[in-house]
Parts: C-alpha cells; sequence; structure tokens
C-alpha cells in the first residue's frame, strides 16, 4: 500500500492497515517550499502492522540524507546519530511546530500546550 501526504492534503481519504504501506511526502515542508525558506525535504516511512520499520528523509538544500531503522538507530549521510544527553530541561533548547491546521478547536490546544512549554525556563 502506499500513502502519499501531498494526496491526503488535497482530501483523499487514507487508512493504514497492516499491510506493508509506504508513507511518502514528497515536498515535506511545502510552506517552507513556497516561501522559500530552505528546508524542505522528501521523508518516506515504511510500515508494517501499523509500526514504523525504517524512515528516510533527504533535505534537498542541505544534501543530507537521514536515514532510520528501528532498532538499529539513525544517521546523517551514514554517520550515527545521538541524543544529547542533557536530562535538564532548563537547559534545553525547545522547537516546536504550529501546524498549518487554523482550526479554532486545533489552534486552541496549540497555544495551550505552548503556554505550558513558555512557562518553562529553557534556554529558548
Amino acid at each position: 500500500s502506499f500513502i502519499g501526504e501531498e494526496s491526503v492534503a488535497a482530501g483523499e481519504g487514507s487508512i493504514l492497515t497492516d499491510n506493508p504501506t509506504w508513507i511518502i511526502d514528497p515536498v515535506d515542508g511545502t510552506t517552507n517550499f513556497v516561501h522559500r525558506f530552505p528546508f524542505v525535504a522528501v521523508s518516506i516511512g515504511f510500515v508494517v502492522n501499523k509500526k514504523i520499520e525504517f524512515g528516510i528523509v533527504y533535505s534537498c538544500i542541505e544534501d543530507k540524507m537521514y536515514t532510520a531503522r528501528k532498532g538499529k538507530g539513525a544517521f546523517c549521510n551514514g554517520q550515527k546519530l545521538k541524543v544529547s544527553g542533557q536530562e535538564d530541561i532548563t537547559k534545553s533548547l525547545l522547537v516546536t511546530e504550529l501546524g498549518s491546521n487554523r482550526d479554532p478547536e486545533t489552534i486552541k490546544i496549540i497555544l495551550s500546550n505552548m503556554e505550558r512549554l513558555l512557562s518553562i525556563p529553557v534556554h529558548g
């Protein structure tokens, strides 16, 4: 099976089943692309029994290939990635995504989550 982000965004229905399924977003960062903001990628995931097996993200502008496989770790251009090990959130940098859904209820949830995050004394 195949699920394409662009077709789902256009209103086509999609149901994730237990069948092996490719999930593809050919222009991940469409808003960035439209605004010429240089963070755009091609994202591909492979799911079996509704569980992700592996994923690939190619950051086109940066020419970076991110890969990850369940139980095998994540890599960037073949080099293993690792988390920082920082356990104190007050010494961390947070990044968030607001999304593109402007439904009033969704906005309310997003702003509530942002308020909770902004109340934590993080670096930025």
